[in-house]
């Protein structure tokens, strides 16, 4: 189920902070392809923050078909846990990169139009901070990196769900397009990052590289200070915060 579209409303605000956001993903992602040093040695590595030292070097880690693999750590920031926030913006191709700025593209902007463009952007950090120490702290002694913003966007998505449960959000199935509503799409979701993350811990060969449980994180984050920062919202750009009839377009 991929989003291609969504209700958008009407606003005096220009979700400038959610194009910045994917500008600088897309900047840094760029970065990353003509200096991979900088990939190895700014992730977040559980093993780095725990132990609050850079670890440097290469290490061998077995994969599950029998084989093994190198993974090379080379020099990052000090302080270390700066990687917590580093990594936030960085990806490990163009298909991850591409797909967290679709969902952040059509989730993003309605949330930044409701919270303002600071709020919005404190959400965003606040969220993928947690979303990282969440990853870190469900296999603390691993050495292996984690990166991509997908925990950040999860908390965005956690407060799409709580703005505009109802908003209908415009999916492709296979080779059909449909609508649903946002509860249901962005529920489905948030049902297979759980059952996926309580099912595999940590990131590994075995979980297929992704961070179930920043994902989780940053979902929980996302929920908890929506609903906290909900009666500071913008009441005048969508139905399912005023209670005003449907007036959507998709965007």
């Amino acid at each position: 189920m991929l989003p291609i579209g969504d209700d958008d409303y009407p606003s005096p605000t220009f979700p400038f902070i959610n194009l910045v956001l994917i500008a600088i993903n897309v900047v840094v992602f760029l970065y990353q392809l003509v200096n991979p040093d900088f990939t190895a040695g700014y992730s977040a590595v559980p093993a780095e923050i725990t132990t609050g030292r850079d670890i440097v070097g290469q290490f061998q880690i077995a994969l599950p078909d029998g084989t093994s693999a190198i993974i090379d750590e080379t020099r990052g920031p000090s302080p270390i846990w700066i990687t917590l926030f580093t990594s936030m913006f960085m990806h490990g191709g163009w298909t991850h990169l591409g797909g967290n700025m679709l969902f952040l593209f059509i989730f993003g902007d309605n949330v930044e139009k409701a919270f303002g463009h600071l709020r919005y952007l404190a959400f965003y950090l606040v969220c993928g901070l947690v979303a990282s120490i969440a990853q870190v702290y469900s296999g603390p002694d691993s050495i292996l990196p984690s990166l991509g913003a997908s925990g950040a966007i999860a908390g965005v998505l956690a407060g799409y769900l709580v703005l505009f449960p109802s908003n209908r959000v415009r999916v492709l199935l296979g080779y059909f397009v449909t609508t649903v509503p946002a509860v249901a799409m962005i529920g489905l979701w948030a049902l297979i990052q759980f059952v996926n993350g309580f099912a595999a811990t940590s990131v590994s060969a075995q979980t297929g590289g992704v961070a179930y449980m920043a994902h989780i994180g940053g979902f929980v984050a996302g929920i908890i200070l929506a609903f906290v920062l909900r009666p500071f919202a913008d009441r005048s750009i969508g139905p399912h915060v005023v209670g005003y009839p449907r007036r959507g377009a998709f965007s």
